[in-house]
């Protein structure tokens, strides 16, 4: 970002600097009120926030957001990518293989990152401008009716197919439904056809055009239920295109993510937002030794978790100790689903406050005016550590090292 969220003073703190190349004298906080006192340590260039509003779509804001900054990164400029295009084609992977596995199988507005590979690889993308996926009246995304209609479509289909078999046509029901709410495209992607800044493009060669390679991107995590620097698929429900990701011993991922950064790579996050220690109100996500002073007041299902809910605390207005996390109770908490699969982020930096805690900058897609960061919350070191499911990211960001030990060229 090119931006201050709030005008700073050298020397002065603010409220959530961001976006900008700090001095060695610059410090921000949280919120109003804060004694928190944090310095830039990393602060990579990203587009702006969006808002995936009433919808469960967090998985493609963050991971377009992501290769968004990709795109920054190598020299081709600043893009805004169509969430709702991944979205409507990742639907259509998702039916089919929710028929084809008989209704077992997941079916929602969930998703992965590695969905936005799976979509660019068979469908391409486009720009937010050629296709916004609003088609029904309103200027913010919200899916609960459409969601409603597809569902029992392809409940139905699996339950009771015409006649005992499926014909020939139940895709381009399933179409027709995405078509209305989120914007018409031919059965042939091929024949969609639009402008982008003087030339027309389809979706493939505008996917070309940017030059990324999606073999280029590849899942990280750790988890001790299957063996290390070997790939495996993640058990969540919304990994429905089953897609593997690689598995490093815990050091070894959080080192991979501090590197990245400082080597000038982002990448998406997917986390579990449930914990009491986060507050994207508060600007924070923390881990605290302590939990019992945190306490929340109502709730926000805006997002389709409490994650929003007002949570009173100290701990949110000065630095306190924190848990210390261990591989096995990182493993204990996946397998008992105290960890589960909430939320999907893009890390764009790092800070660190006046004890020398380290936190990752959360670009987040709740919009800009739910705290005081504008849109972004800070991550502590030991909640990245704790709850992080995966990452998603360019190989390259990787060491020589750690390729060679993963097998990745």
């Amino acid at each position: 970002m090119n931006n201050i969220i709030k005008s700073t003073l050298l020397g002065v703190m603010t409220v959530c600097t961001l976006g900008t190349v700090a001095t060695a004298q610059d410090t921000f906080t949280n919120k109003e009120g804060s004694d928190y006192k944090f310095k830039t340590i990393y602060d990579l260039e990203e587009t702006e926030v969006q808002n995936q509003n009433r919808t469960g779509t967090c998985w493609s804001f963050s991971s377009l957001s992501f290769f968004e900054s990709e795109l920054i990164r190598m020299g081709k400029g600043k893009h805004n990518l169509s969430e709702m295009y991944i979205v409507r084609n990742a639907y259509i992977g998702k039916a089919i293989n929710y028929i084809r596995m008989y209704g077992t199988f997941n079916f929602g507005q969930g998703g992965a990152f590695h969905d936005i590979p799976w979509v660019i690889k068979r469908y391409g993308i486009v720009p937010e401008e050629a296709y916004k996926g609003l088609e029904y009246g309103s200027d913010k995304h919200n899916h609960t009716e459409m969601e409603a209609l597809l569902n029992a479509m392809v409940i139905q289909l699996a339950k009771t197919p015409q006649n005992g078999k499926l014909t020939t046509v139940w895709q381009y029901a399933i179409e027709g439904v995405l078509d209305a709410y989120l914007g018409e495209i031919p059965h042939d992607v091929e024949d969609f056809k639009f402008n982008y800044e003087g030339k027309e493009y389809t979706p493939k060669s505008y996917a070309k055009h940017l030059g990324m390679d999606m073999n280029d991107y590849i899942s990280l995590t750790s988890y001790t239920h299957h063996p290390f620097y070997e790939p495996f698929v993640l058990e969540v429900q919304d990994n429905w295109a089953m897609q593997s990701g690689y598995n490093l011993p815990l050091d070894e991922f959080m080192d991979v993510m501090e590197n990245a950064l400082k080597e000038g790579y982002t990448f998406a996050w997917g986390a579990d937002v449930s914990e009491k220690g986060f507050s994207y109100r508060d600007g924070l996500a923390i881990l605290p030794e302590d939990e019992t002073t945190i306490k929340s007041k109502g709730s926000d299902e805006k997002f389709f978790n409490s994650a929003g809910a007002e949570k009173i605390s100290n701990a949110f207005l000065a630095p306190v100790k924190e848990k210390i996390v261990t591989q096995e109770e990182r493993q204990i908490a996946f397998d008992t689903q105290e960890t589960t699969d909430d939320h999907g982020m893009h890390i764009t930096g790092l800070i660190e406050d006046q004890n020398g805690t380290k936190y990752y900058t959360v670009k987040n897609s709740w919009g800009t005016d739910a705290n005081d960061c504008d849109g972004y919350f800070y991550a502590s070191e030991a909640y990245v550590r704790y709850k992080t499911m995966n990452i998603l990211i360019h190989k390259d960001a990787l060491s020589k090292t750690m390729k060679k030990k993963l097998g990745i060229k």
